[in-house]
Protein backbone atom coordinates (compact mmCIF):
# COMPACT_ATOMS: atom_id res chain seq x y z
CA UNK A 1 0.00 0.00 0.00
CA UNK A 2 1.61 3.31 -1.02
CA UNK A 3 1.53 5.67 1.80
CA UNK A 4 1.21 9.84 1.64
CA UNK A 5 2.42 11.95 3.59
CA UNK A 6 0.08 14.60 4.99
CA UNK A 7 0.16 17.90 6.66
CA UNK A 8 -2.14 17.28 9.98
CA UNK A 9 -2.18 18.06 13.69
CA UNK A 10 -3.39 14.28 14.02
CA UNK A 11 -2.26 12.31 11.01
CA UNK A 12 1.50 11.98 9.95
CA UNK A 13 0.30 9.64 7.07
CA UNK A 14 -2.62 8.12 4.79
CA UNK A 15 -3.07 4.93 2.32
CA UNK A 16 -5.79 3.07 0.24
CA UNK A 17 -6.05 -0.14 -1.02
CA UNK A 18 -8.83 0.09 -3.30
CA UNK A 19 -9.00 -3.65 -3.73
CA UNK A 20 -9.83 -4.43 0.00
CA UNK A 21 -11.04 -0.91 0.73
CA UNK A 22 -9.05 -0.53 3.52
CA UNK A 23 -7.78 2.91 4.87
CA UNK A 24 -4.46 2.91 6.31
CA UNK A 25 -3.65 6.05 8.72
CA UNK A 26 -0.36 6.44 10.99
CA UNK A 27 -0.72 9.04 13.49
CA UNK A 28 1.48 11.50 14.70
CA UNK A 29 2.00 9.25 17.94
CA UNK A 30 3.28 6.52 15.59
CA UNK A 31 0.50 4.03 15.68
CA UNK A 32 -1.26 2.25 13.00
CA UNK A 33 -4.73 1.56 12.39
CA UNK A 34 -6.45 -0.06 9.16
CA UNK A 35 -10.52 0.79 9.03
CA UNK A 36 -12.13 -1.74 7.18
CA UNK A 37 -14.25 -1.24 4.05
CA UNK A 38 -13.95 2.67 3.59
CA UNK A 39 -15.03 3.84 0.16
CA UNK A 40 -13.04 5.10 -2.46
CA UNK A 41 -14.90 8.59 -2.11
CA UNK A 42 -14.08 8.52 1.44
CA UNK A 43 -10.39 8.50 0.84
CA UNK A 44 -10.87 10.92 -1.99
CA UNK A 45 -12.55 13.46 0.58
CA UNK A 46 -10.00 12.87 3.50
CA UNK A 47 -7.03 13.65 0.99
CA UNK A 48 -8.61 16.92 -0.30
CA UNK A 49 -10.18 18.16 3.09
CA UNK A 50 -8.20 21.36 4.70
CA UNK A 51 -8.24 19.61 8.07
CA UNK A 52 -7.71 15.95 7.54
CA UNK A 53 -7.79 15.50 11.58
CA UNK A 54 -11.37 17.45 11.43
CA UNK A 55 -12.73 15.20 8.68
CA UNK A 56 -10.98 11.58 11.24
CA UNK A 57 -13.40 12.66 13.83
CA UNK A 58 -16.23 13.73 11.59
CA UNK A 59 -16.12 10.78 8.80
CA UNK A 60 -13.84 7.90 9.90
CA UNK A 61 -12.98 7.37 13.24
CA UNK A 62 -16.18 5.12 15.16
CA UNK A 63 -18.29 4.99 11.74
CA UNK A 64 -15.82 1.81 10.67
CA UNK A 65 -14.52 -0.95 12.19
CA UNK A 66 -10.16 -1.00 12.35
CA UNK A 67 -7.70 -2.33 13.67
CA UNK A 68 -4.33 -1.17 15.19
CA UNK A 69 -1.36 -2.56 13.17
CA UNK A 70 1.27 -3.66 15.15
CA UNK A 71 4.95 -3.26 14.38
CA UNK A 72 7.05 -5.96 13.69
CA UNK A 73 9.83 -7.28 15.58
CA UNK A 74 13.32 -6.33 14.12
CA UNK A 75 14.13 -9.75 16.11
Amino acid sequence: MQMIDVDSSMLSSVGYDSATQTLRTVFNSGKTYDYFKVSQEVYDELIASESKGRYMRDEIIDMYSYQQVKRKSKY
